[in-house]
């Protein structure tokens, strides 16, 4: 009688909503307007750019039947109706995306554009919101600037000043700036720094392609005289210092060098440009050296007040020299930029005398800092940092400056340098070239001076991808986890994903790979990934290598690290195309990915592969390197199927080679009868699973196995990166959460939980201990992070559909593990937020759900459901389901 009581009352609720919806205008709003994944972007280069939007409705039945793009040169055309540029064909399909197809776009042009969509029910609705596009150059005859630099060589220290005087005109329209400088740049116009970012362009194969940025710089330019400026740094372009990746010896090194053009538009239709060439002036100032190593040095006794505004005498200056680009691409930057998104206040500091001081920023980060300070002219600061301590409260750097080799003294790892003007004001000192990882800052002074906690400000700064995921729940250990993996990822994107942003700075690809899911589920990363994709094309050899870091200069090319590290140019563009539903990625490797496959064929032993690098960083048991390489190679020519599938191209030879792989490993590494795979690892057993190549009736064998040797070390992880990955899913996926979750939360080592519980880390270390002697190990790295991946995926249990990409159709699956109380998840996916949190009021488990629209879910709980778009609660008790909407 109760349950019959529940369910009419839940009838009675559905009716009642359902009536008060049809009672009133099913209202649609289309938003989120995105070209190229970006709000109206600036300096776009491509002939085809994507569009996507999403949808707000309180119609659950609500999906897009058909589409209609228009694109027009203004916004009062597009109000009009009219379409100047493109208007598509009325297309079916329910996907919220499509790729310009109307006429060729031209340079510098602003576009304007809206969608129109038809309901399932073949209703037109209202038109979108107009939102923008703009390109920027389109060729490089669109260029009037050249290349120029001054006329030091490349071993030359100081870093090179540019100016340019110009008159400008009334009535201003808009101005854009459009600039590569290389290594980095900062730019200036009438004495104000141009935009927001750090550290631009993004690191290439600066032989290869080279980046330029677009800045709008409207506001800046006056009526009259105006100034434009720059400095330039050496960033990876021109590495001065020693260390063992041979950076300093790349074939692409050179003295620093840009090219920027200045474009205004007037009301009345007249364009002038002022781009750079040998009538600009060049000059040397403050900035005496400069290491992505060590960091920068900077005499602020040398600045030339004014160099970079109007009223300044530069005839003193030399002319600029006109020299050679240094690649045969010049593309625009589009990911997001490198910026300070966070400003970090010092916990404490404690002086050591009168010239020392140690500052606790209380976190591990990515970044710089910026110093205040007063004092006589000529005083020497020395800003240090590291991520720990000597027992005697001074800062440590032997757990990452191991591979550093200066072969001067100024050159200290992680470490800038800055000599005051004097004159009885307040300067401020941030550095402008290098960035670096630390939760500890030690400032030496070569005279006595007081400091404070006011006088610095650590200054995080990454890639600054929009934040798309959330998760918390009733275990605080697990917040910690989750936070510290996030941190760690943040820590390491600055224009490439890394290994850690102290030590190496490196594009490590397995480290990458191995965090993918971690940095999607919860970071908008289309972009980022896809430059980084470009960086794998510009990467191979001629023989068809890959280096283990992407991009690099000639090292770890060949079969270390190998496949494993490898495996990342099919990885990577695979989940985008799961996430993102889109396939550029994928169509731009593609030929990369053929070369690279003759290339390992070639390299064959028996069928299989015996060389590389496996599951790195392990804790005692080692996976044969052999296996988790032959495993890597099985995974590629699946996924190479899949894009040819994919991109309409024959798949069946990459299908019939996969297929020959797995039957290899099976017969080598495989006991049907007992169910090891290998020396039966926990990495072993769950990457026969992660990747498939456990033959069908097969798995649960295989995951009791898996289960068996995770109980064996009393629910202590045993394994390295791939392990980490792989182990928590599959004991998951086949059953065995509880088990999974006990490996988790463990506290002592190894364990996430020791790092950030027992030694209070914020960030993911690269070793499960630390040993006594601080030796290559780092504490800011991201590969062990894909745990909190896992909380997403199973406990808040938001999960995408492989067979329907892009979270079209998503799968709702948490796992009520016994010892959490409520676990809440959320994902802003390319198609609208998603929502999945429960929690238990006494004997039952809440599960609220929110679906975006046009899409479906598939829900588990007690059984199946399959839900429409909206809200939905789910009421366990027992093993009864009550639903609710």
């Amino acid at each position: 009688m109760k349950r019959k009581i529940v369910l009419s009352l839940s009838i009675f609720l559905f009716l009642f909503t359902m009536t008060s919806f049809k009672s009133k205008k099913e209202e649609l709003i289309i938003s989120n307007l995105r070209c190229e994944y970006q709000s109206n972007p600036l300096g776009l280069d491509t002939p085809a750019p994507r569009f996507t939007w999403n949808f707000e409705t309180s119609d659950d039945r609500f999906t897009q039947k058909y589409y209609q793009i228009k694109v027009a040169t203004s916004p009062g055309l597009l109000e009009n109706g009219m379409a100047d540029i493109w208007s598509s064909d009325m297309i079916e399909s329910s996907r919220s995306f499509s790729e310009y197809k109307g006429k060729p776009l031209t340079s510098h042009t602003k576009y304007y554009w809206n969608v129109v969509v038809w309901d399932n029910k073949e209703r037109k609705r209202d038109p979108s919101p107009t939102a923008s596009f703009e390109m920027g150059k389109m060729s490089p005859t669109t260029w009037s600037a050249q290349w120029i630099t001054d006329n030091h060589d490349q071993n030359f220290e100081p870093s090179p000043l540019f100016r340019k005087t110009f008159i400008s005109g009334n009535e201003i329209k808009s101005a854009r700036a459009y600039i590569c400088g290389l290594g980095y740049y900062e730019l200036f116009l009438n004495g104000q720094r141009v935009g927001k970012n750090y550290l631009d362009p993004g690191y290439t194969h600066f032989d290869k392609r080279v980046l330029y940025v677009t800045h709008d710089v409207t506001s800046l330019v006056k009526s009259g005289e105006n100034v434009v400026a720059a400095v330039l740094g050496n960033g990876w372009y021109n590495e001065q210092s020693v260390a063992v990746w041979d950076f300093n010896k790349a074939r692409w090194r050179n003295r620093p060098r840009m090219i920027c053009e200045i474009r205004i538009i007037y009301k009345d239709g007249t364009i002038q440009t002022i781009g750079t060439d040998q009538s600009w002036k060049t000059n040397t100032g403050a900035y005496l050296y400069n290491s992505i190593y060590s960091g920068d040095i900077y005499d602020a006794s040398l600045e030339e007040d004014g160099w970079n505004n109007t009223g300044f005498n530069d005839r003193n200056w030399q002319q600029a020299k006109i020299t050679n680009a240094p690649a045969p691409i010049l593309q625009a930057q589009v990911m997001p930029a490198i910026r300070i998104v966070r400003e970090i206040k010092p916990l404490s500091v404690k002086s050591f005398g009168d010239s020392i001081y140690v500052f606790n920023m209380g976190e591990n980060f990515a970044g710089l800092c910026r110093l205040k300070v007063k004092g006589e002219a000529g005083t020497v600061i020395t800003v240090r940092h590291g991520e720990l301590l000597k027992e005697n409260g001074r800062l440590e750097q032997g757990n990452i400056n191991v591979y550093y080799h200066p072969v001067q003294a100024k050159e200290i790892f992680q470490t800038d340098i800055y000599t005051l003007k004097g004159g009885g004001k307040e300067e401020v000192f941030t550095p402008g070239f290098s960035y670096h990882g630390f939760q500890y800052v030690e400032i030496k002074s070569s005279k006595p001076i007081v400091l404070s906690t006011d006088n610095l400000t650590g200054l995080f700064m990454h890639t600054d991808l929009t934040p798309l995921g959330s998760f918390s729940c009733s275990n605080l250990l697990l917040n910690k986890i989750w936070n510290a993996s996030i941190q760690s990822y943040q820590s390491n994107i600055h224009s490439i994903p890394t290994d850690c942003p102290q030590r190496e700075k490196n594009g490590w690809t397995a480290d990458a790979h191995v965090s993918v899911d971690l940095g999607l589920l919860n970071f908008d990363g289309i972009l980022f990934y896809e430059k980084w994709m470009n960086d794998f094309v510009d990467n191979q050899n001629e023989k068809g290598e890959l280096s283990g870091i992407v991009p690099s200069a000639g090292w770890a090319y060949g079969e270390w690290p190998g496949p494993v590290w490898d495996a990342a140019l099919f990885i990577i563009p695979d989940a985008l195309y799961h996430y993102y539903n889109d396939t550029k990625a994928i169509a731009k490797v593609y030929k990369t990915c053929k070369i690279y496959l003759d290339y390992l064929k070639k390299k064959e032993k028996d069928g299989l592969l015996t060389f590389g690098l496996g599951d790195w960083v392990y804790y005692k048991a080692i996976t044969p390197n052999d296996y988790t390489s032959s495993c890597y190679y099985y995974f590629d020519y699946v996924m190479m199927a899949s894009f040819a599938r994919l991109l309409g191209k024959e798949a069946t030879t990459y299908e019939q080679k996969s297929n020959q792989i797995k039957e290899l490993i099976n017969s080598r590494y495989f006991n049907p009868e007992t169910g090891d795979y290998a020396n039966g690892t926990q990495t072993a057993q769950a990457l026969a699973l992660y990747l498939g190549i456990v033959p069908e009736g097969k798995e649960q064998l295989v995951a009791r196995k898996l289960q068996k040797a995770v109980m064996a070390t009393n629910h202590f992880l045993d394994f390295g990166l791939l392990g980490s990955k792989t182990v928590p899913a599959m004991l998951t996926k086949y059953g065995f959460v509880e088990d999974a979750y006990k490996m988790v939360t463990k506290e002592t080592a190894p364990s996430w939980g020791h790092w950030v519980k027992e030694n209070g880390y914020s960030t993911l270390a690269e070793t499960w201990t630390l040993s006594p002697e601080f030796h290559d190990a780092s504490i800011n790295h991201v590969f062990m992070g894909d745990v909190s991946a896992w909380m997403s995926n199973a406990l808040a249990g938001i999960n995408l559909d492989p067979a329907m990409p892009g979270f079209s159709h998503i799968i709702i699956q948490p796992r009520f593990v016994n010892e959490l109380d409520r676990v809440k998840g959320e994902y802003l996916s390319v198609n609208g937020l998603i929502r999945s949190e429960w929690k238990r009021e006494g004997n039952r488990i809440a599960l609220s759900v929110t679906i975006p629209a046009n899409t479906t879910a598939t829900v588990y709980a007690d059984k199946i459901y399959r839900v429409k778009s909206g809200e939905h609660r789910f009421i366990l008790k027992d093993i009864e389901l009550n639903y609710q909407k």
